[in-house]
């Protein structure tokens, strides 16, 4: 049975959808089956793994809101081993339509238990907002890995997700864990950024990995070429970033199938 992990941080810009992409395709290119599930209605995750509109036949607003077989969605991308369930604007009126909708708050969890066995690993690029749609992704996930970005901003986010975090865990998912927190966009040649992470560090408790994402210019330039920067360029620095996280999160979690 594969793990199912949501991506999310209210705030924007913080690198999500980046690690989403990324980190879905270095586990794929050490050999797991992977699924990105794209819950964002920007589609930046579909376009950043290169699936066109063209070639989408359904996406998760058909599946959330008329209960289409993911199945006949999931989508092969240029990376082996990794696998899209593509979204689209359509998913902006998902948070409207699913209001009056029985048991509204499970709906990507029965999207996601029909296609949890396929994979070893699930990611869901959650949009940076709590609504309704993220609330569902959430209720779906396992765990969650949180993106942060080292400026003081960003912790004012994460606050409000862990919020969000344990009132999930209290009435709708109690089993839901924090995966990580993700440190991104760092650039230590700066001396503010030097001090963040630190603080950074000094205030989140939960678990932090030990990689850090440094900035990068391969990381930005990847998605205009629909690739993961694993693929666009495998031996840049951002590259190895997210191969080396990839590394330590799957060690992360066969220590905790072994305890």
């Amino acid at each position: 049975m594969g793990k199912v992990i949501a991506i999310a941080n209210q705030k924007g810009g913080v690198g999500k959808t980046t690690t989403a992409i990324n980190l879905s395709a270095a586990l794929a290119v050490l050999e797991k089956k992977v699924l990105l599930v794209d819950a964002d209605p920007q589609a930046n995750a579909t376009s950043g793994v290169g699936i066109k509109s063209k070639d989408i036949k359904f996406t998760t607003y058909d599946c959330l809101v008329d209960g289409a077989n993911p199945n006949d969605g999931i989508l092969a991308t240029g990376t082996p081993n990794l696998f899209l369930l593509p979204s689209s604007i359509d998913l902006v009126g998902a948070e409207i339509e699913l209001v009056n909708v029985e048991q509204r708050e499970f709906r990507m969890k029965m999207l996601i238990d029909q296609i949890k066995d396929d994979f070893d690993y699930i990611f869901i690029d959650c949009l940076p907002s709590l609504g309704l749609i993220t609330l569902n992704s959430l209720v779906a996930a396992d765990s969650v890995i949180v993106p942060v970005q080292c400026e003081f901003f960003s912790l004012e986010g994460f606050g409000k997700l862990k919020d969000t975090l344990n009132i999930v865990q209290q009435s709708l998912n109690p089993n839901l864990q924090v995966e990580g927190v993700v440190l991104s966009m760092y650039d230590q040649r700066l001396r503010m950024a030097n001090m963040v992470l630190e603080e950074i560090r000094h205030i989140i408790s939960d678990r932090i990995f030990e990689t850090i994402i440094h900035r990068n210019s391969k990381i930005g330039e990847a998605p205009s070429l629909g690739l993961p920067v694993i693929i666009y360029d495998a031996s840049s620095k951002g590259a190895i970033n997210f191969l080396n996280l990839a590394n330590e999160f799957i060690s992360l979690n066969e220590a905790e199938v072994l305890n």
